[in-house]
């Protein structure tokens, strides 16, 4: 899901299949490279003096007292009173891993896997973490493996860092669980023992480093403002094809209205609408009508309004990509173990939230265009058929889309506003920033679909133009298409026909 060219900052390094991690965060299209080329990744020379440095600290600390240091040498959550004697500060660590791997539902996709892989690695390296360097050596060795714990969807309240997911994508450390490695699905102890590695054996406080942070949600957050920003440019694109074929009106985007609006988003969507269509024959000539409805007229304002909101969401993933987010944070040279809350997702379930809302406007709007493009308006036939009655046409992908677009409507309800007591009344407000990342996932694949529709529609109904013709671009763009998805003359089964222009619209190439 290469959506943005790499542009690795100061201090970074992203060279041929490698991507070096160090104590400088990562950008969001450093992640995309790293996810969607599949590229290795590995710890540079400052992150491992950070990570040893902090590591030897917490050892030190602990044979020169036995003061409390929660989540260490104390129970976890509400048993944070309750003292853990140093013969059983590993074991602590082990159980604290078990139990907390309770996840239900579907497993999340491997793409998702390989960012909190990436994401953890990038975590410790910060060397605010106190964990042992073999330990983060194994998280770089299994993602460059392709070896993906099994994680499940469910289980995160999104507060005291995303516990279940982290809890079953560290099992495999020490020999449980199940991962796919390679493709095949099996148990974690059967993957070690086909790589030639032994189960780790935690350390104080490694088992809560890798079960307190964000990593979860931070992972579907990164991986969907990526998608969010290709839609945005997708959604103009595809606005302009059914803009043209509606015989539309080109007054809306003139920059003299933008200007006096001054939001970012909508200058930028007017500028591309007026690019993308220009050249074209069917926008210079006369209208019959003085008004285009909202859904054509308005495009800057909703696109813009959209782009305006995921540009606020990318700002917010990539503070949290440069974000320590484990507890207890350890600062060696201030000689401080400081338990805090870090871990708690409410920056990124607010902005996750947010997304969805801008996201799912971007498929309310292109439902209506394909609504109005069946309608037998402006000398195009009812439903883009010939012979509408003995064919229904496009009537029913305009249904799906209606569909999918009601369902994204129910899931838009804010989960950041909701909050359940856990641990006893300790963690007593939660961010629920999971689940908002869970449904958000779902509304940016649904509006991918309604984009998919609105092209297929439109695409037809540009058709009916003929002779007459769109700009130099979209031409280019709906001849490509064509090669994939023909114009239908008679009825046929519409789902391939939605399921090949999902495909083209998946793969279309945007830089």
């Amino acid at each position: 899901m290469a959506y943005k060219k790499n542009k690795s900052g100061k201090g970074r390094s992203a060279v041929a299949s490698l991507h070096v991690i160090g104590t400088v965060g990562l950008k969001l299209d450093e992640l995309d490279v790293i996810v969607s080329e599949r590229r290795n990744i590995a710890l540079n020379k400052d992150a491992v003096t950070a990570v040893k440095r902090s590591h030897a600290y917490l050892a030190d600390r602990l044979k020169k007292s036995d003061a409390p240091i929660y989540g260490v040498n104390t129970g976890f959550g509400s048993l944070h009173s309750t003292s853990i004697a140093k013969k059983d500060l590993a074991q602590l660590q082990k159980n604290l891993v078990m139990s907390h791997a309770c996840g239900s539902g579907d497993p999340v996709p491997a793409e998702i896997v390989r960012a909190m892989l990436v994401l953890k690695v990038q975590n410790m390296a910060f060397g605010h973490s106190a964990v042992a360097l073999s330990t983060v050596q194994r998280l770089v060795d299994m993602h460059n493996a392709d070896m993906l714990p099994v994680v499940y969807e469910r289980g995160s309240l999104g507060a005291s860092g995303d516990l279940a997911p982290l809890a079953h994508l560290s099992l495999p450390l020490i020999g449980l669980g199940e991962v796919v490695l390679k493709g095949e699905r099996m148990p974690a102890a059967k993957a070690l023992k086909k790589l030639g590695w032994k189960p780790l054996e935690l350390g104080p406080k490694e088992g809560l480093a890798l079960l307190n942070g964000t990593q979860f949600m931070n992972s579907y957050a990164s991986l969907l403002a990526l998608k969010a920003s290709r839609l945005a440019d997708l959604a103009d694109i595809i606005a302009a094809v059914s803009l043209d074929a509606y015989d539309g009106r080109i007054e809306p985007f003139h920059p003299s209205v933008h200007a006096v609006r001054p939001h970012p988003g909508q200058a930028v969507v007017a500028g591309r609408m007026r690019d993308l269509i220009e050249g074209s024959a069917l926008i210079t000539r006369k209208k019959a009508h003085v008004q285009d409805p909202y859904s054509f007229r308005c495009i800057p304002q909703v696109h813009g309004a959209s782009r305006d909101a995921i540009a606020y969401v990318e700002r917010v993933v990539e503070r949290e990509l440069e974000a320590v987010t484990d507890n207890p944070t350890v600062f060696d040279d201030e000689d401080l173990v400081i338990s805090a809350g870090n871990f708690h997702g409410q920056p990124l379930a607010l902005a996750l939230d947010f997304l969805a809302i801008a996201v799912a406007e971007l498929g309310s709007i292109s439902e209506r265009r394909s609504y109005k493009l069946i309608g037998g308006q402006r000398g195009l036939p009812a439903f883009l058929v010939a012979e509408p009655g003995l064919n229904s046409g496009f009537m029913i992908p305009q249904y799906t889309a209606a569909s999918l677009v009601s369902a994204n409507k129910q899931r838009c309800m804010p989960n950041s506003v909701d909050t359940i007591d856990s641990s006893n009344g300790q963690e007593d407000h939660v961010s629920m920033g999971a689940a908002a990342a869970i449904k958000t996932w779902q509304v940016v694949n649904d509006v991918e679909r309604v984009l998919a529709i609105e092209l297929l529609s439109a695409a037809q109904a540009l058709q009916f133009r003929r002779p007459a013709k769109t700009s130099g671009r979209l031409e280019s763009l709906v001849a490509a298409f064509r090669e994939r998805v023909p114009f239908v003359k008679k009825d046929v089964v519409m789902h391939d026909l939605m399921e090949a222009s999902l495909d083209f619209v998946r793969t279309l190439p945007l830089d």
